[in-house]
């Protein structure tokens, strides 16, 4: 048995239960949505974009626009593209499956990237940079980034895997978003509700969910050993520590 193998039977059930793959409620992301303003026939890309949800919805705010969504995750990509077609956007949002960092487009009137700044190489820094090159001077960027709502204790850092350094205050994330050439135009953060229904249904729910439909599984026990474990490093450990900002910025 591999830690590889658990994971994979902790993620089976997929992620046919969120809507987005992050904190978020379906008010705040109207609000991230009618923050960034897409005009009629905008051209907005979505770097580490899942299934697209997000790029879709700011694509359906924005009549004759057209999206990109840059994934690498071919079953995020295949539930993406039937979305698409459920909405009649097939013909409006496109997928590319390579890495975000590797992609190469610019000219952009919004690039968003939620939660993908390990895809580049420098992290959030990177990140940043690579979103305002993507846009045409004028053009906005929507970021979404962890930060340290307090001073990380040990139990938190152990739940999530993390050091200390791994993450910086909500300030410190809006002063590389400046360093970086963009404004601050709003800046939220995910709230307590969002991060339990987000940890219920995804990374403690799947888990959880297997192990219940398949009781009598070889691999049974591991998985509800690792369940566990998430549960007692989000509940005793990182809830309420870490945080997700989304910032909508200007060029």
């Amino acid at each position: 048995m591999s830690a590889e193998e658990v994971r994979a039977l902790m993620s089976a059930p997929g992620n046919d239960r969120l809507t987005w793959n992050t904190p978020l409620s379906e008010e705040h992301a109207a609000q991230l949505i009618a923050a960034c303003a897409p005009d009629p026939g905008a051209r907005i890309a979505d770097f580490g974009s899942g299934w697209g949800e997000l790029l879709m919805r700011l694509v359906e705010a924005a009549p004759g626009s057209a999206g990109d969504g840059v994934e690498t995750d071919p079953e995020a990509v295949a539930r993406g593209q039937r979305l698409a077609r459920e909405r009649g956007l097939a013909g409006r949002v496109r997928f590319h499956g390579v890495p975000a960092a590797e992609y190469r487009g610019d000219g952009y009137d919004l690039a968003v990237s939620i939660g993908s700044s390990h895809a580049w190489p420098g992290g959030t820094p990177d990140a940043l940079k690579a979103l305002r090159s993507a846009v045409r001077p004028g053009g906005r960027v929507l970021f979404g980034d962890g930060f340290w709502e307090r001073e990380p204790s040990p139990a938190a850092l152990e739940g999530l895997g993390a050091e200390p350094g791994d993450f910086g205050t909500l300030l410190g994330l809006v002063r590389q978003a400046e360093a970086a050439g963009l404004r601050p135009l709003q800046v939220t953060v995910a709230d307590q509700r969002e991060w339990d229904l987000f940890e219920s249904a995804a990374n403690i729910g799947r888990g959880e969910r297997w192990a219940l439909a398949n009781p009598g599984h070889p691999l049974h026990a591991a998985v509800t050993e690792a369940v566990d474990a998430r549960r007692t490093g989000y509940y005793g450990g990182y809830r309420g520590t870490l945080g997700l900002a989304y910032l909508v910025l200007g060029t």
